[in-house]
This record gives C-alpha cells, structure tokens and sequence, in this order.
C-alpha cells in the first residue's frame, strides 16, 4: 500500500481499573485502508490486524507499557478473486493467531482464502507460506475464524453465502481440512443476509454465528468426536444488523452488537442446551460495531 493509506491507524488505550475510563497511550499506522480486525498473538506481544480496503494485513509490536511500536511486517494480498459481486479485490477480513502461536491464518473475503503466516513473535515477523491454509468455496466471502478450545478444530463464518464451515486443523503444517459447511440460516428465509461472526462457547460444546438481514444468532451443536456441527435454534438478535457478539468467560451470558438499531441485547445461555433466552437487558448507543468482556481486575 502506498503511504496515502497510512491515515488508517491501530490505537492503543489504557483502562483505569477502577473506573474502566480509557486513556489513549499511543497511536500507529495500520499499514493499509480500512482496518477492521486486531488481535493479539498468543503471547501478547504483537498485534495483528487486518486492512479490509487495500487487502493485506500487518504486525505491530507491543511493548511492555501496553504501547504498540511501529510495524515490523506486513504481506498483501493478490488476486485471483472469487465471482460474487463484493469480491471486486482481496479484502483481508481477520487475523488471529494459532492455539502453539507458531501460525498467524488471515481471512481474505475477497479471494475466498485462508492464508498462512509463520509467525516469528520474537522478531515480530510474519513469513508467509507459498500457498493458502484453506480455500473457502468459489462466492462463500470468508469472513472470520475461530479456534476449538481443543485446537484441533476451527470454524470459519463465510460472509457471502451465509454459512459456516466446520474445518480440522493439522497443528504441523499449519493448514485446514473442510468436515462441513452448513447454512446458518433458517429454513424458508428468502431475503438479503450476510453472516457476520462467530463464536465457540468456553467449554467447547457449543457454535454461534450471527445472521445480518434475518437478524438472528444462530446455535450449533459440537460433536466431541468430530467436530461437526447440528442446528439447535435461531433466536432474533431483537435488533437490526448484529456485527458482532461476545460471551462472557463463564459461557452464561451473550451480548450481541446490533448496529443499526443502535442497541446491545444480553441473552443467558443454558450450558446443557446452549440455547439462548433473551435477558430484556440492553444498553443504547450509537451504531455498536463490536462489543468484548473486558477482564475483571478487582478481582
């Protein structure tokens, strides 16, 4: 990317730990256009992210201070591009590391590719592997992935065709075999959808996936054997467009982000069943891109 792109920025901000204010600490360039995922690695000494617009993705270090130092890598992506209309270039939609953090896998929406990093945390290195972890299939626009707790597994939320797809993960090469796709949609919806995010349960028994145009969540069921998914229910996110979600560390408690109809709705979650019953508890605000559990430092 040219240095016209580096407007886009990854900040980082300190929590007062008695109040939760946030003070910003420092401020760097994303090394693209439109950066709309950031993760830390396993060690939590570099950040990830991902630049949606010029399609690649970068690594910054943390320092010890919670500050980030400018960026020591950074890989782009190329063409080919998959068919659907939205796919007009690659699109680098996430980036997380593996459970051993000797990976780094960045969903591309636009070229329906996993790719794969050898990820160097001590250098702060991203070496990119000659071919991808995964190809999603041609128009799926994969969106974002997660990882099993036994990290054998993951599951990749596929923006395009709204389904998701159920992948087992060989640890050594660093790369993903399909088990399933199935649809996160309800039988018998016919309207616009795009998926959005996903989220395996704490203890590992459970899948959610978020629908925008249905407006739902949907539930999966874990097989402990293979890791394939079975539908247990859709429960309406009780607004419009829920980008994001998040449950809580004990697996009790989801929170959805729906952003156009500017409201975060809790649900608890029943951890035989992993069904979701809608709490009534919600907060307003402006247009909720993501929400996350901050950490409990009293305790």
């Amino acid at each position: 990317p040219s240095e016209g792109c580096w407007s886009s920025i990854v900040s980082a901000l300190g929590i007062d730990q008695r109040t939760g204010a946030l003070t910003m600490l420092d401020q760097q360039p994303s090394l693209g256009a439109s950066p709309c995922y950031i993760s830390l690695d396993r060690s939590e000494k570099n950040v990830l992210v991902a630049n949606y617009s010029t399609g690649n993705v970068a690594l910054l270090p943390r320092q010890a201070n919670g500050q980030v130092a400018p960026p020591t890598d950074s890989d782009q992506h190329q063409r080919p591009l998959g068919p659907h209309k939205n796919q007009d270039n690659p699109h680098a939609h996430c980036i997380i590391a593996d459970p051993a953090n000797r990976y780094a896998f960045a969903v591309d929406l636009g070229t329906d590719k996993v790719y794969s990093y050898r990820l160097d945390p001590a250098q702060g290195k991203l070496g990119a592997t000659a071919t991808p972890a995964f190809t999603a299939q041609p128009g799926a626009g994969p969106r974002h992935l997660t990882f099993h707790p036994n990290g054998r597994w993951a599951y990749l939320e596929n923006e395009l065709n709204s389904t998701v797809t159920a992948l087992t993960y060989n640890a050594a090469a660093g790369t993903f075999q399909e088990i399933q796709t199935l649809t996160t949609l309800p039988a018998g919806f016919a309207g616009d959808n795009s998926g959005a995010d996903v989220h395996v349960s704490p203890d590992g028994r459970f899948v959610y996936t978020s629908n925008r145009g249905d407006n739902s969540l949907a539930v999966f069921a874990v097989d402990g054997g293979s890791g394939r998914l079975t539908l247990v229910q859709h429960v309406s996110t009780q607004g419009k467009t829920p980008r994001n979600f998040a449950l809580d560390p004990s697996g009790r408690v989801l929170l959805v982000a729906n952003q156009n109809s500017n409201n975060i709705f809790t649900y608890r979650v029943d951890k035989q069943s992993g069904k979701l019953t809608p709490t009534g508890q919600s907060v307003q605000l402006p247009s909720p891109m993501f929400v996350a559990v901050v950490p409990d430092f009293t305790k």
